[in-house]
């Protein structure tokens, strides 16, 4: 059940358990569910690159960046959220536009509301701290992410490609 998990925002301290609940969930994701053949120096690279604890500890300590996570009662992170200035190369992203980088959950904790608690709250903050739409790039073979966030109101405006080291996925662009 979704009560059972505290969200709060990160914390330093949290840095080793969020990198590796990072790496974990996207791991899960795109190497198990998805079954997408990165090759293995691209894959390292990215996840090096991308769920380190430096890369970690610079989004913790970026005023412009917010991630939230959920905590299990036995304290262990189990999801988290994490927004930004958008990035995505879309004419129409401004400097003050804001993007949901990434929500996920470990597979044991979804389809219980978790990921709609997360949501809800990125959003929020989201909605009372930044004007602009708000942008999010999901990866176009992700049909249940999409749907979800259809629900929440985004909708596709473009595509691009996403490196994955040299490998590229291509992705959609919502916004809402």
């Amino acid at each position: 059940m979704s009560d059972a998990y505290r969200i709060r925002l990160a914390e330093v301290a949290d840095i080793p358990a969020l990198a590796a609940l990072k790496l974990a969930a996207f791991r899960e994701t795109f190497i198990e569910d998805f079954a997408i053949p990165y090759p293995p120096a691209d894959l390292a690279l990215f996840e090096t690159e991308s769920y380190g604890e430096a890369k970690v500890a610079a989004e913790l300590a970026d005023a412009t960046h917010r991630t939230w996570v959920a905590q299990a009662e036995d304290g262990a992170l189990v999801a988290y959220v994490h927004v930004g200035p958008s990035k995505l190369p879309h004419p129409d992203v401004g400097p003050e536009d804001v993007e949901l980088y990434q929500l996920y959950l470990l597979r044991a904790c979804q389809g219980a509301g978790l990921g709609r608690r997360l949501m809800g709250v990125a959003l929020g903050w989201m909605e009372a701290h930044r004007p602009g739409p708000i942008w999010l790039g999901v990866w176009s073979g992700n049909d249940r992410a999409r749907a979800v966030y259809a629900r929440f109101g985004f909708r596709q405006v473009g595509t691009y490609d996403f490196a994955v080291g040299n490998h590229r996925d291509h992705e959609f662009i919502l916004r809402r």
